[in-house]
């Protein structure tokens, strides 16, 4: 097994760990670091039920004995418990797992595997440095099925070399495995890696992101139309079989992070309603990350104690990527600044986002917010009309561009702002209007 020629995981060659580190001890370190964590927890007042998803990832978890992965799931139930219907998913290189392994895993807890793919056309995955083959792939996707486990594969998108054709081979192949979830991601170019090198001395020609662009709407089509919706701007399900440990992600929820390089996140409210919003990462390298654990130190490299304003960027940033959309209130509750009408209208107007109305009512902090901020700008009644042309509701509530609607408050009902395929195609512009708008940038 090899480092892969565009990989920048943080990953080690044994001569590369050193003493105090090994494939062979990681199950034993790692199973301290969650008691360390969990202590940890404690002590800052964070309550922890049982756990909903654990994901094994980052690399190639299934280098590791089958054993130790499902040590390590012990480890989570017996430490901080696991729920009923956890979804339990490990990453795997179809070169590193068979049926047998993918059978043991199911029988020790797990209930999804995500396949690394990337492509189903040899001279891409040669490019890529990938020693698998497609028909690795199949077998393992069968191996995974005859277990019981819930199954995805990865693609890459923007190899160099690779042409469109290619790319809807790709595609193409991953549907016909029958599998239920599929993400795809745009080919990341780091200058350490080896294909960076061969991109910067000009053995290999740079993704182009016009190329991209028309791959990331290729692929969408496709698996549009095979019953596999976005529900994350790289991720695509069958209405159900979405991954919950990424959704979780992208709504900001909590989690522990275990192992060399591993972030974490925790947002809790103490004793005298302070609220704490914490990020860390843990030590990088595998040998002083064991050493700390040895030490009976929580290994945290860095850590980051996010203000008002940073967590207002977050909520923007995370809600415009995914399919339930951006929720207005939580934004406006975040950032203290409610977002414009005018704004909202011009998103949908340039076809960056749809406007979804739910049920959820105004939240009263959030109607004081507006009636505080009493709005004196007002759209024009063609400029209300364009945008509800535009715009999209599920509801039969007001809808909330009615010119007798002016404000979000006036209708009683959060709404979600939803990008649309060109929306998560320039994510970055849709999130830097939204943040200037209230005030954050």
């Amino acid at each position: 097994m090899r480092r892969c020629g565009y990989c920048d995981f943080n990953t080690y060659t044994a001569l590369d760990l050193g003493g105090g580190a090994s494939r062979a001890t990681f199950a034993q370190v790692a199973l301290r670091d969650m008691q360390l964590h969990r202590s940890w927890q404690e002590e800052q007042g964070i309550a922890v039920g049982p756990v909903d998803t654990v994901f094994f990832g980052g690399g190639t978890p299934t280098l590791l004995p089958v054993d130790d992965l499902i040590a390590l799931l012990g480890g989570v139930r017996s430490i901080w418990g696991l729920k009923p219907d956890a979804e339990v998913t490990t990453e795997a290189n179809p070169d590193t797992i068979d049926a047998d392994g993918l059978a043991r895993l199911a029988d020790g807890g797990f209930t999804r595997v995500s396949f690394g793919m990337q492509s189903a056309v040899p001279h891409v995955l040669h490019t890529l440095d990938r020693t698998h083959t497609p028909a690795n792939v199949e077998a393992c996707v069968r191996g995974a099925r005859r277990a019981g486990l819930r199954h995805s594969v990865d693609l890459i998108y923007g190899t160099p070399g690779e042409s469109l054709d290619d790319w809807r081979t790709s595609v193409q192949a991953a549907l016909d495995l029958g599998v239920e979830h599929i993400s795809a991601y745009a080919l990341a170019i780091e200058p350490t890696t080896k294909m960076g090198r061969l991109i910067r001395q000009g053995k290999l020609p740079k993704p182009d992101d016009d190329d991209e662009a028309n791959k990331y709407e290729i692929v969408d089509s496709m698996l549009e139309q095979a019953g596999l919706s976005w529900y994350e701007v790289s991720n695509w399900a069958v209405p159900g079989q979405e991954s919950q440990h990424n959704l979780n992600y992208w709504r900001n929820t909590d989690w522990a992070g275990i192992g060399p390089g591993a972030h974490g996140h925790y947002r809790w409210t103490d004793e005298h309603g302070e609220i704490h919003d914490w990020r860390g990462s843990e030590v990088l390298h595998p040998r002083p990350w064991a050493v700390q654990v040895a030490q009976g130190k929580l290994p945290v490299a860095s850590q980051e104690w996010l203000d008002d304003h940073a967590h207002a960027e977050e909520v923007a940033m995370l809600g415009l990527r995914i399919k339930e959309g951006l929720s207005v209130q939580d934004l406006e509750e975040a950032a203290g600044h409610v977002l414009p009408q005018q704004v909202i209208a011009q998103l949908v107007h340039d076809d960056l986002v749809t406007v979804r109305v739910t049920d959820t009512p105004i939240r009263p902090e959030v109607l004081a917010l507006h009636q505080a901020q009493d709005k004196h700008v007002s759209m024009s009644q063609t400029e209300y009309g364009a945008a509800a042309s535009f715009a999209t509701s599920t509801s039969s509530k007001p809808h909330p561009f009615a010119p007798d609607n002016s404000a979000i408050a006036q209708q009683g009902y959060d709404i979600r702002l939803v990008p649309t395929r060109k929306g998560r195609l320039l994510n970055d512009t849709v999130i830097d209007q939204v943040c200037q708008a209230v005030g954050l940038w």
